[in-house]
């Protein structure tokens, strides 16, 4: 959902009927200036090109086998004119450019009016160039030169290059460049095998760039979990400055109409928290979270003028999206994320936490069924997160709510090695794989158990990705806690993971490797220390049924992942279930498929763990 510049109009991806469509209309009459059916298009993001065009991302699951390029999510711009309702893909009839976005696409109102860039691969060269795109045609004209190596750039107003950042894989090197004259000159860089710093826009002034790294000799603070630090970098002068954030954002916010930094926006126990440099934008912030108390309101899109704001609500409800006008003094529900679920069929969520066996304290989410405040005893489904470095947080979860729908509680932990809690908690789950980050989990039952709030008796353990393979472990690895294991597109032979990983990206030392050794507290590739923790390789010691739910169209963890666990099952003789979603990713971005894994985990949950 997205405001355009001024105001007048609203671009959205809405549900009508059964339908997935695309909708513009004007705010205040409500009349529809465009609207047309997207069918099962992923729509990734909305960007408005001045009042009257509309930049569309999308992506699809494809390969380019001449490129040598394995099946990826690829992404594809689209722009809709209007006036005309006619609709022309960036980088189109470009030659010999690829139609395709590498990196996303960045919008500036330039001195000769509004403009788009984007990064397309050339199939004869391999460069990778800067486009400025032609808003009618679709064709490209290259206006930088860049390669593999470039990792992102930072344009000014005017569409110029002010800033680059290098990473060359097999080196770990990575270095900044910053504009001199007609050039770029590199003005730092540093070895960074793993944590590497980035280049993440405009800072506070049109000659300044954000750059989050590890300056141990301008700051002696670690404030992210990756020991990362925000600085504003001159790029006239190359001084670097430490941003004055009180708390790291985890987001940056830049001002809809000058690209300027202004604020940034960062996660806490009870949702998103936000805090603006800008006096301007803070001020706007501060009325909108009065008016919301113990909402904690998402900025989701302003004007330029700041005076109309979208914020999303999903705290005690399903979530809502409200239209904050301050001209007029008044806020107005513009669209539902879930139209036909109440607040009274939503169940309360609690933050809570406790202590891992050895003394570390474990944050996390407690789900309660509706009308539940008082619970007693209840069945319980440990619903683990991927990543593993992310986390779960406080609003509606269509999981864990789907879930709780049917009479269960939801424990959602946040174990060790979770992003969001700062550089130590992050590195406790260094190497803990299977370890600790697994008994977390079960450290969780055993704390609602004492705490009476569940009955132990009757626990399974779901999840996706890295979840999945937690919930394939909690039959395999640290089994005592659960009677039956649901796993979405989850990880049960790791050796084989990390391995077709390198095999993808044609390099055994590659950075997604490292970071997969790290966590795994592998050595080597092709450490055959991994198949003690891989589940596939230990279906001899289940005792409760499995069902795996996999997207033949992931393109992060292969599919070959839940067949091969699917066969070990078999070979043993173990209860196993293999679900295979046609054309999904995953991420489960279609709702079809999204449902389709909601109702499968039901029927498994209720067959063997029911609620009565």
């Amino acid at each position: 959902m997205e405001l355009s510049p001024s105001g007048d109009l609203i671009a959205r991806v809405m549900v009508v009927g059964e339908k997935r469509a695309l909708a513009v209309s004007r705010i205040k009459t409500g009349e529809s200036v465009f609207a047309a059916s997207i069918g099962e298009t992923k729509v990734r993001d909305l960007r408005w090109i001045g009042e009257e065009r509309i930049l569309i991302t999308t992506s699809q699951t494809h390969s380019l086998p001449l490129l040598g390029v394995p099946r990826s999510e690829l992404f594809f711009g689209m722009m809709l004119e209007l006036k005309t309702k006619e609709i022309v893909q960036v980088l189109r009839a470009t030659p010999d450019v690829l139609a395709t976005l590498y990196g996303g696409a960045a919008v500036r109102r330039t001195s000769q009016g509004d403009a788009v860039f984007a990064r397309g691969v050339n199939v004869l060269t391999g460069q990778i160039d800067l486009h400025r795109i032609n808003l009618s045609s679709g064709r490209g004209r290259s206006v930088s030169a860049m390669d593999r190596d470039t990792e992102d750039y930072v344009l000014n107003a005017e569409g110029e290059v002010i800033a680059e950042s290098r990473y060359v894989e097999r080196h770990g090197r990575w270095s900044l460049h910053l504009r001199e004259g007609w050039r770029l000159r590199q003005a730092w860089a540093v070895d960074a095998a793993l944590d590497t710093p980035s280049l993440v826009g405009m800072g506070r002034s049109a000659n300044t760039v954000i750059v989050s790294a590890r300056r141990p000799d301008l700051s002696d603070t670690a404030e992210s979990e990756t020991g990362h630090v925000l600085f504003e970098v001159d790029v006239a002068s190359g001084d670097w400055v430490r941003l004055p954030f009180e708390r790291h954002p985890t987001r940056l916010i830049h001002h809809p109409r000058t690209g300027l930094l202004i604020g940034g926006g960062y996660q806490d126990e009870d949702g998103v928290g936000y805090e603006f440099l800008d006096a301007a934008a803070g001020r706007r912030w501060q009325a909108i979270a009065r008016a919301f108390p113990g909402k904690a309101p998402q900025l989701i899109s302003w004007t330029d003028a700041l005076n109309l704001v979208v914020v999303f609500i999903d705290t005690g409800e399903s979530g809502v999206y409200q239209l904050i006008d301050f001209d007029a003094g008044e806020a107005n529900i513009v669209a539902e994320a879930y139209p036909t679920i109440p607040a009274e069929q939503v169940g309360l969520v609690r933050p809570i936490s406790y202590t891992a066996a050895d003394g570390l304290e474990i944050p996390g989410y407690l789900t309660l069924p509706p009308g539940v405040e008082t619970p007693t005893n209840l069945p319980l489904i440990v619903l683990a997160h991927g990543g593993p470095a992310a986390r779960d947080v406080a609003g509606f979860d269509y999981w864990a709510q789907a879930l709780a729908s049917r009479g269960y509680a939801v424990l959602q932990p946040n174990f060790r090695g979770s992003s969001g809690y700062g550089r130590a908690f992050m590195e406790a789950g260094y190497g803990e794989w299977g370890r600790k980050m697994q008994t977390d989990l079960s450290d969780g039952v055993l704390w609602l158990a004492a705490e009476g709030v569940i009955d132990p008796a009757r626990v399974c353990i779901v999840g996706g990705s890295y979840g999945g393979y937690a919930a394939m472990a909690g039959l395999t690895i640290d089994k005592e806690p659960y009677r039956c294991a649901v796993s979405v597109n989850g990880v049960s032979d790791l050796r084989r993971m990390v391995n077709r990983v390198a095999n993808r990206q044609g390099e055994r030392n590659s950075h997604a490797v490292r970071y997969w050794n790290r966590f795994m507290g592998a050595e080597k590739l092709n450490d055959r220390a991994l198949d003690a923790l891989s589940p596939a390789m230990l279906t001899d010691q289940v005792e409760g049924p499995l069902l795996l739910i996999h997207g033949k169209n992931d393109t992060v963890v292969n599919i070959e992942q839940s067949r091969v666990m699917a066969d070990a099952m078999r070979r043993a003789g173990k209860p196993v279930e293999l679900v295979e979603l046609e054309s999904e990713d995953h991420w489960l971005s279609r709702p079809e498929t999204r449902q389709r894994m909601l109702r499968e985990t039901v029927r498994f949950l209720t067959a063997h763990n029911p609620v009565d």
